[in-house]
């Protein structure tokens, strides 16, 4: 069976755009505002909307939305790099937030934050190029 693209996958696209855009300049402008807990959670929902609609403009979801759950759902549809693959498990080392007798979460630091912040624009470098090596149907 040939996969349909899920209606409206690249509006989730350009929503986890705009997440980091928001995350990027907000992390050059406003830092005194933006901590960098608040920060790795705007990156987060970028990454997610990122990589939720190249799943969608593939036809799939993602079984949950952990980092760890979006990469193995991303690996389905496309050959990771080992970068992006331990960036992403780095992110999910911040909170870990599904069960309540493991319970955990740590505030990145100043210097973590940057590491996010470039995560967040490899993610999106990653996903444009694959969404453009095999364009997917409207």
């Amino acid at each position: 069976m040939i996969p349909v693209a899920i209606i409206d996958w690249r509006n989730y696209l350009k929503d986890g755009e705009k997440y980091l855009q928001t995350a990027l300049g907000a992390a050059e402008r406003r830092s005194e505002v933006f901590t960098p807990e608040i920060l790795y959670n705007i990156v987060g929902m970028a990454i997610e909307k990122l990589i939720m609609g190249f799943l969608m403009s593939r036809g799939d979801l993602a079984e949950n939305h952990t980092m760890g759950d979006l990469l193995r759902a991303l690996e389905k549809h496309s050959t990771v790099p080992d970068t992006i693959s331990r960036d992403m498990l780095f992110l999910d080392s911040f909170q870990e937030i599904c069960d309540i007798d493991t319970y955990n979460r740590r505030p990145p630091t100043q210097e973590e934050t940057k590491r996010i912040l470039a995560i967040g624009q490899d993610l999106e470098t990653f996903i444009n190029a694959n969404l453009q090596q095999c364009q997917p149907a409207a």
